[in-house]
């Protein structure tokens, strides 16, 4: 039975530099004749080595991949990177998604029938880690792992939340990766209407693959649960080697990445693991409101990368599986090998109105009480993101940040609870409201944040649904303006402790732009719709089960 390894820290490379690096280039084939380029960095030896393979699209990371490959070849190990079809002087044209399958196997294949490549480790972050799932149910015999992150299979939840498009992300990822550059201002392109017509209209190209995104909005649309999508989904049930799966608590992949990683066979989560760290996108540590207590946030990516494949393509070691969180507040991480994102402990703070055990009440002003309150949501005067997890573009938006006063706007509702115990928050938190409108359909936000002593309140979570997607529905649904309806609103889930004497606090509004595309409040697929109206929005509160916040602990 092999050794089993478990990777606490990644603080320094496991291995001391002692090879010299050699680099070359060649244009490797595809099977369809396609020539792609590819950048070898090698060891200076004449033994097999192990090989980790990067498949790329953005030629302007190529000295990071250089600089990396330098490292992990000083220490023993190759980096063969490819850039993608199209892209960073590889022939062909670029299509996102289309190709990567068929071009990855290819290049693995080729790898593999080297006589100084001993065995190979998949890596990737990013686009890059969905080069590397594409393939990862078809590995030749010589890969024995994979390292993915800041990735997830499950492609609607990374583009939609319950009708409304993720736009801060997916939306300036097309403006950058358009094959062509375009000029056009983010928001105004965020905000243009018909979203359908924006990439001829305003980028001056047209992206089929872009409308394609924007007008699937149900998931349960045939474009999601069919070729490259289907497959996606299917793909992590098949792997059959150890994975690593970093994550950030504030990265744009999160949702699909725990579901990518709950789809794993049970054997293989055994020896894989998945790791959340207090970071974002680039793995940078956005924890505004303990700023001062983040001294094991550590981010070191490239180096725990590099440290799991010597332990198992080097060392031969099978690695111990867990899933690996930091805990916000408590600067700490907690280890959970029993493969659970969530526990059963759940505590629920009632909105205007005391819970069974006459405590737990989220109040509005200075007392609490059943009643309703109503606001105006005019989606030409949108709430603007402050405090996210779903961010690319707008990336000061992003993290734990310091959040106005209580109900510092019109279409602001807040409540606020009174002092709470230290608790350990792990899990999806989740708000149940009973609501109206007079639209057709519109959208419901929410966004909890800790109080602290001192007065000052920072993000913990949001979270966002509409009437014609609500309760999670696959598909839309139909709404009568003025009907009152039950609705539940999941946010992503979080690691956060709560400092004893601290408060929460719940803001209820209709809009989190750019984060996700504005609702127009008319009923329709969102992007071919044309023009917005203004809605008044009614919440209710009191009685019990009408409505609560839940969360999670640990």
């Amino acid at each position: 039975m092999a050794e089993k390894f478990r990777l606490e820290k990644a603080d320094s490379y496991c291995a001391e530099p002692v090879y010299e690096a050699a680099v070359s280039e060649e244009m490797m084939p595809a099977g369809d004749g396609v020539r792609l380029r590819t950048v070898i960095i090698r060891p200076v030896t004449d033994d097999p080595v192990p090989v980790v393979s990067i498949r790329t699209c953005y030629p302007g990371n190529d000295e990071q991949y250089r600089s990396m490959g330098q490292e992990f070849a000083s220490r023993g190990i190759a980096c063969v990177y490819q850039y993608c079809r199209g892209t960073g002087g590889s022939e062909g044209v670029w299509e996102p998604n289309v190709n990567d399958r068929s071009d990855g196997l290819d290049m693995l294949s080729s790898l593999c029938g080297r006589d100084w490549v001993e065995n190979i480790g998949v890596f990737g972050c990013s686009y890059l880690a969905f080069t590397g799932w594409i393939v990862a149910d078809i590995l030749p015999e010589k890969v024995k792992t994979v390292y993915l992150t800041h990735y997830g299979t499950f492609r609607h939840t990374s583009a939609y939340k319950d009708g409304l498009f993720r736009q801060d992300v997916l939306t300036s990822w097309a403006m950058g990766n358009a094959g062509k550059k375009v000029d056009a201002d983010y928001l105004t392109s965020a905000r243009y209407m018909p979203q359908e017509r924006v990439d001829e209209d305003l980028w001056g190209i047209r992206l089929d693959w872009y409308r394609s995104w924007i007008t699937n909005t149900d998931r349960s649309a045939e474009y999601w649960n069919s070729g490259v999508w289907k497959l996606l989904q299917e793909i992590p049930g098949r792997v059959k080697v150890p994975v690593y799966i970093a994550e950030g608590w504030y990265d744009h992949h999160l949702g699909s990445a725990i579901e990518t990683y709950e789809a794993l066979d049970d054997e293989i989560k055994k020896k894989s693991v998945f790791q959340i760290g207090a970071w974002n996108h680039g793995f940078h540590p956005v924890i505004f409101g303990h700023k001062d207590k983040i001294a094991n946030a550590d981010n070191l990516d490239q180096v725990r990368a590099f440290n799991w494949f010597h332990s198992i393509l080097k060392e031969k070691k099978e690695p111990e599986g867990e899933i690996r969180s930091y805990v916000i507040g408590a600067d700490s991480w907690y280890s959970d090998s029993g493969f659970r994102m969530e526990h059963d402990k759940k505590l629920r703070l009632y909105l205007g109105d005391k819970g069974p055990d006459g405590v737990h009440t989220l109040c509005r002003g200075a007392g609490g009480g059943a009643g309703s309150c109503s606001y105006i949501y005019d989606p030409e005067e949108p709430l603007f993101t402050h405090g996210a997890e779903s961010l690319l573009m707008t990336a000061g938006g992003q993290g734990s940040l310091r959040q106005p006063a209580p109900d510092y706007r019109g279409d602001v509702i807040s409540f606020v609870s009174e002092p709470m115990d230290e608790e350990t928050i792990l899990g999806r938190i989740r708000l149940c409201l009973t609501v109206s409108s007079d639209a057709d359909d519109t959208a419901f936000t929410f966004k909890v944040s800790e109080v602290m002593e001192d007065g000052t309140a920072w993000h913990i979570r949001n979270g966002i649904t509409t009437l014609g997607y609500r309760n999670q529905s696959p598909e839309r649904i139909s709404y009568t303006p003025g009907e009152k309806v039950r609705i539940v609103i999941d946010s992503w889930h979080i690691a956060w402790k709560l400092g004893k004497g601290s408060r929460i606090r719940v803001d209820v509004s209709s809009s989190n732009f750019p984060e996700f595309a504005l609702h127009s409040n008319y009923a329709g697929v969102w992007s071919q719709i044309e023009h917005t109206r203004r809605a008044k929005q009614t919440i209710y509160y009191g009685g019990g089960d009408d409505a609560y916040l839940e969360l999670p602990l640990m």
